[in-house]
């Protein structure tokens, strides 16, 4: 199967047991149009299906890593061969969620999560997302659904831009780092507190 999407013409192997087995998905293509990301970062396809983000993203980000997990084993396996079938490097991995990423950090993440189910899973992607992304790491998710996931998605990131498009709704999130606070000392003061108190105590002391 050949797909073209932005002047990029690639061919897919798929079969009857993979998401969106007869061509690109209208909600990853609205999720890819969205999306905003850098060569040379780390991106993560999470439930890659048969591999079409993380092969499309490899051709046009060429210094990109890029890696794709997937419940589904003959999901990874067609990943695994379509990458290799267009000429790009894919690193393609059976993982249920996130279980076979412990440790690992991404700069962004895509996922466009099985939705028709319980909120469990996107629960599972959504949570995991932001404790493996890098700080001011990219969430992009798409669904058909609005309101939980909008909710869900800014109770973790605290931030949620939301972008309707060909009848589908893509958010975006960013991993913003916490400020980091200034510790005070045994007496309730503030390192730079501290010190300025001592100064003027020895200066005092001086006279």
């Amino acid at each position: 199967m050949q797909i073209d999407y932005h002047d990029v013409s690639l061919t897919f192997e798929t079969d009857a047991t993979v998401f969106s087995p007869h061509g690109l998905d209208r909600g990853t293509a609205a999720m890819l149009d969205a999306a905003q990301l850098n060569d040379g970062s780390r991106i993560l396809d999470l439930g890659c299906g048969f591999g079409f983000v993380a092969t499309f993203l490899a051709k046009t980000l060429p210094d990109a890593v890029l890696t794709a997990v997937d419940v589904d084993p003959d999901a990874v396996r067609l990943t695994q061969h379509n990458a290799a079938a267009n000429g790009v490097r894919v690193r393609a991995l059976v993982s249920d969620g996130w279980g076979q990423l412990n440790g690992q950090t991404f700069d962004a993440v895509l996922s466009n999560p099985p939705y028709h189910t319980d909120f469990k899973v996107a629960k599972g992607f959504i949570e995991g997302a932001h404790e493996h992304l890098s700080d001011f790491g990219k969430l992009y998710m798409v669904t058909k659904r609005r309101t939980w996931y909008e909710n869900k998605i800014r109770s973790v990131f605290g931030f949620v831009q939301v972008t309707e498009r060909d009848g589908y709704f893509v958010f975006y999130a960013e991993k913003r780092p916490h400020k980091r606070v200034a510790k005070p000392n045994k007496h309730g003061l503030s390192k730079k507190l501290a010190r300025k108190e001592a100064k003027q105590h020895q200066h005092a002391n001086r006279q």
